[in-house]
Formats: C-alpha cells, sequence, structure tokens
C-alpha cells in the first residue's frame, strides 16, 4: 500500500512551497494595534519592516494552535513537522500535542515533530534533507533517526543591524538594543544548542559583519555544504557574502532567499540569517 507522506513547518521557515512532495506551512502572526499580519507567503513581509522601522506601538507575534497544525497533518498517513525553537515560541508545543491527537484519532498512522532549535534557513536546511530522504524511499523510523543525526550538524548565525522587535518581545535586554541604535552596531549571534539567541560579537559596519560571518563558519566547521542566506531587504550584503563564502571555501553550495513575514519581523531591516551544514552532516 502506497503511504501517503507529508512535510509541514511553521512559517518561521520562511517557505511556503517546497517541490516534490506534499508540503504545507502553518503560518505565524505578527500582531500590530493597528494591523495583522498572517505570515502565509502571500503578505508583503519587505513592506511589513518598514512599516515597523517607525512604528511606536505595541507588536507581538502569535504561534498556530493545535487545531492549525491538526489540519495540517489531515490527510497523511506520515507526518514529518519541522517549528521554530521551543524555547522563544509554542509552535512545538501545539505541534507536539496536534501529533498525540492526530495519531490517538487515527490508529497507525504516525507523526515526527522536530524543534529545529532554530528559525529561517536553518529549518529550511532540515525541511529540504527530509525531501530527499523521502526521494529516497526511506523508512519512516530512520527517517526519524536520520533527522535527528542530521540536525546535530546543521546551525543559524545571523547578523542584525536593529534589535527593536528581539527587546520589545523580551528575546533581549532593551538597554542592548538601544546602545546597539545609538553606536550604529551590528550584532553577529547564533542559535544556541539550547535554542536561545546567543550575541557571539558586536560588529561597526556591514563588511565587518560579513567577514565575521565567514570566521565564524570557519570556527563552527563549515567546509563546503549546503548554506542558505536569508536577508531582509538586504540584497547586496546577502550577494556579498555569497561571494566571499565562496571565495574561502571551496565547492560551497550557496543559496539566497527574502525572508518571510516572521523572520522579517525579528530580523529587521538590513538583517541576515545564515543557516549551513557543518563537515558531519
Amino acid at each position: 500500500m502506497l503511504m501517503n507522506t507529508k512535510i509541514v513547518v511553521d512559517s518561521s521557515a520562511s517557505l511556503y512551497t517546497l517541490q516534490g512532495v506534499d508540503f504545507e506551512c502553518v503560518p505565524l502572526k505578527i500582531i500590530t494595534d493597528d494591523a495583522e499580519y498572517l505570515d502565509n507567503g502571500t503578505m508583503d513581509a519587505l513592506g511589513m519592516a518598514q512599516t515597523l522601522r517607525t512604528y511606536k506601538g505595541k507588536t507581538s507575534t502569535s504561534c498556530p494552535n493545535v487545531s492549525d497544525w491538526l489540519a495540517a497533518y489531515e490527510g497523511a498517513d506520515e507526518v514529518y513537522a519541522i517549528t521554530i525553537t521551543g524555547t522563544l515560541s509554542g509552535s512545538y508545543n501545539a505541534a507536539q500535542l496536534a501529533a498525540e491527537e492526530y495519531q490517538q484519532e487515527n490508529p497507525g498512522k504516525r507523526v515526527f515533530v522536530l524543534d529545529s532549535l532554530s528559525t529561517g534557513p536553518e529549518q529550511r536546511l532540515l525541511a529540504e534533507h527530509l525531501r530527499d530522504l523521502l526521494a529516497e524511499g526511506r523508512e519512516f523510523d530512520e527517517i526519524c533517526e536520520e533527522m535527528l543525526r542530521y540536525h546535530k550538524h546543521t546551525h543559524l548565525l545571523f547578523s542584525l543591524e536593529s534589535l527593536a522587535n528581539l527587546a520589545r518581545n523580551g528575546r533581549v535586554k532593551p538597554a542592548v538594543a538601544a546602545v546597539a541604535r545609538m553606536l550604529g552596531i551590528r550584532v553577529i549571534g547564533q542559535a544556541s544548542e539550547a535554542g536561545e539567541l546567543d550575541v557571539l560579537c558586536k560588529t561597526r559596519g556591514e563588511h565587518g559583519a560579513l567577514e565575521r560571518i565567514v570566521l565564524e563558519l570557519k570556527e563552527h566547521g563549515y567546509t563546503n555544504g549546503r548554506l542558505h542566506i536569508s536577508h531582509c531587504g538586504n540584497p547586496a550584503a546577502a550577494e556579498r557574502l555569497k561571494h566571499m563564502v565562496k571565495a574561502v571555501f571551496d565547492g560551497a553550495k550557496v543559496d539566497i532567499s527574502e525572508c518571510g513575514g516572521l523572520c522579517s519581523y525579528y530580523a529587521e531591516l538590513g538583517g541576515l540569517l545564515v543557516g549551513y551544514e557543518d563537515a558531519e552532516a
């Protein structure tokens, strides 16, 4: 009997379609006093980021609930779900609860939920690896085991020009955000092993930030694997970083995409997110 398999991600992956597989993206929301943005792949993420740059009111984000995840699982015999880091969002928890309910109501059907402990381009790497495993015709348990192994060798770096929205939502201290803004400092950070935002260093100017990212890639074991650069309204810096990476790492497989709604909200204008595999991936 042919199994109906499906990959489901939440929209923090900035991935709304995935060729060659049954795929669904469950949207998060960005909420302000004036508007609600549904991150479903059709919203103007860059326009929202430009609006929020001067916005003085309250803003927040809202994750998909259990019924949103259940609706995405519907009809599949085997589901592989990947969520934004569970330490910063309730999305993983909701996906997990939905998985339990789905399996109880549909005996024999199986759901694997992976907390990416990350966001954006690292989630995308995970989803693409999953697709490749499905294309090879691997079994459910084997795929789950391989995803847990592969996940240990994927990572996220980021370079941010503004920390305002992270500060607003309690992800970084407001004082840190204010100092960075006043001094024109870019913050270089990573998703930690616990799935938290870890500031590695602060640099002045864009070129310094790009050089620092290349140094961090070296230090964290990147050689020439897959690397996704996701940008919020900063295609020139993304292109420069791509050329720098290719110049330093022979055979590097680099591509560039735009941040979706949620990543644009947190990365803010000018921000770069870099998901990559280390040499052991």
